[in-house]
């Protein structure tokens, strides 16, 4: 299973990887980790976001561990889009009302857009986008290109997707 953990860590050095290691040790596989250091906790602790794959069984003991580690668990969340695509956008993005644009995958239900890169580079000149669409299997993803598809040809949007 797909977790999502934050996590908050003292501020001196090896903290890092005393947290990762307990995951290694209960057989996760480490997907990501966003280490911002630049970043402080209202208790002055650096904030860590990390996904994993791991068997759910293992997963209270490995939060257990985290703990007794001194380790702050934050948050831990089992991810239900378990697919992604990468999608470029190209037109009059903003101009065309991107909120609605993102509301047509979002609104589904069963798929969002989890990360946007937009450029702009002048009014009248057209920008482009880059879309990472998440949902909860491949033809939900599929069907969530479909309709993006849909919107961007009415808005006179190019979409390029992989094949």
């Amino acid at each position: 299973m797909k977790i999502s953990l934050d996590i908050e860590l003292k501020d001196i050095p090896g903290q890092l990887i005393l947290a990762l290691k307990p995951i290694s040790d209960f057989g996760g596989n480490i997907k990501t980790v966003l280490h911002q250091r630049d970043k402080k906790t209202p208790s002055g602790r650096i904030p860590v976001q990390i996904v994993f794959e791991i068997e759910e069984s293992k997963l209270a003991r490995l939060v257990e561990r985290l703990k007794e580690g001194d380790v702050n668990v934050a948050r831990v969340g089992k991810e239900r889009l378990k697919e992604s695509m990468v999608v470029l956008l190209i037109g009059h993005i903003v101009h065309t009302d991107i909120g609605d644009t993102i509301n047509s995958v979002d609104s589904t239900g069963f798929a969002e857009v989890v990360e946007l890169s937009l450029s702009m580079p002048g009014i009248e000149k057209k920008s482009s986008a880059l879309f990472t669409l998440s949902a909860i299997a491949k033809e939900e993803l599929k069907k969530a290109l479909d309709i993006l598809k849909e919107i961007a040809k009415k808005k006179g949007i190019l979409v390029i997707s992989s094949i």
